[in-house]
């Protein structure tokens, strides 16, 4: 009978494989099944060449839509892409595939592989420990973004008032400009509009089309208006109130001299920090920090850990905290390669 480290792994370029037939996050040519856990780069490594290859590329509906704005419509057409809900269960051979949410983006989704031994084998993908549902795993596959003790926020359930605090001290000094991933501007968009924040959300195409998919499940984002519009160039020009919302990588490009604020989850020590002059670090996050990792650990029961080392994090770090604290079998993947 194969043994529990023969039932999942993480290959050298990125593939996280569970059971005989699936592979996620990343291209592997002897598994039929892929599945794509959300809409962020490292986890759609290779997707073309899986949509080519693979009987079926599995992943939420929203995961699908957000792919369609931040590719192309045509990015997953002629392939073998499918949508496929939370909850529902797909059976390929011996084995049972079902995915379950993951608080993280639009459509995160956690993977349970279920073998005909009966062995659950979990990927957990991205997660915030508060909205995802921990499912109880044999083996658990699981990031490690913050997998440090000293990746530890005791002021989580301040942030998001921290936030509304600060961009309404900087509208009245005029516009403020927000700097996020895909992903999390929509949650910050959401939080504002929650909290009656006065002031036109303004922003630029690729994230308005990314705003529109999450509106169109269920998120309430307010009134946005294209940066290239009229009126919204004219309200920046005048620096007038209103909060322009980019993407991380146009930082160096948008905003310059004006009040700026930076959403980041690699902040630890304040949940608001000011890095210059009307410039703002606010520790909102879309991973869990160390103490959510293990918690999600503590509560599946696994026998074995596996934690991703080929994105970002600390994976070795974590593998050897789990196994001092638990006293569970924890080891790093894929291995480091010898320089």
């Amino acid at each position: 009978m194969p043994t529990l480290s023969t039932k999942a792994t993480i290959t050298q370029r990125g593939a996280v494989l569970l059971g005989k037939y699936v592979a996620c996050d990343a291209p592997d040519e002897t598994k039929p099944l892929r599945v794509v856990t959300h809409a962020h780069a490292d986890h759609m490594i290779g997707l073309q060449q899986s949509l080519r290859t693979c009987e079926k590329v599995l992943m939420t509906e929203a995961t699908k839509d957000l792919i369609d704005v931040m590719m192309s419509p045509l990015f997953l057409m002629g392939g073998s892409a499918e949508t496929f809900d939370y909850g529902k269960t797909l059976r390929y051979k011996e084995d049972c595939i079902t995915l379950f949410p993951a608080d993280h983006i639009l459509g995160a989704a956690q993977v349970l592989v279920e073998d005909a031994e009966g062995t659950r084998i979990v990927y957990t993908g991205d997660f915030r420990i508060d909205g995802t549902p921990v499912l109880d795993a044999d083996v658990l596959v699981m990031e490690a973004t913050y997998g440090s003790p000293a990746c530890k926020r005791p002021f989580n359930k301040d942030v998001k008032n921290l936030l509304v605090s600060l961009v309404e001290k900087g509208l009245k000094h005029g516009s403020v400009y927000l700097f996020g991933y895909h992903g999390k501007l929509q949650e910050v968009m959401q939080t504002l509009h929650e909290a009656g924040v006065k002031g036109p959300f303004v922003v630029p195409e690729r994230v308005f089309h990314v705003s529109k998919v999450c509106e169109k499940h269920g998120m309430r984002l307010g009134r946005l208006m294209l940066s290239d519009e009229r009126e919204a160039r004219g309200l920046l020009e005048k620096n007038s109130p209103c909060i322009a919302f980019y993407h991380m990588g146009s930082k160096s490009k948008v905003g310059r001299g004006g009040f700026r604020v930076y959403v980041s989850g690699w902040e630890f020590d304040s949940p608001c920090r000011e890095v210059a002059n009307k410039e703002y670090v606010i520790a909102l996050s879309d991973h869990s920090d160390f103490n959510g990792i293990m918690e999600y650990v503590r509560r599946s029961k696994p026998k074995l850990v596996i934690t991703d080392n080929f994105r970002i994090g600390y994976a070795e770090t974590l593998a050897k905290e789990i196994r001092k604290r638990f006293g569970i079998s924890a080891v790093t993947l894929p291995k480091s390669e010898v320089k």
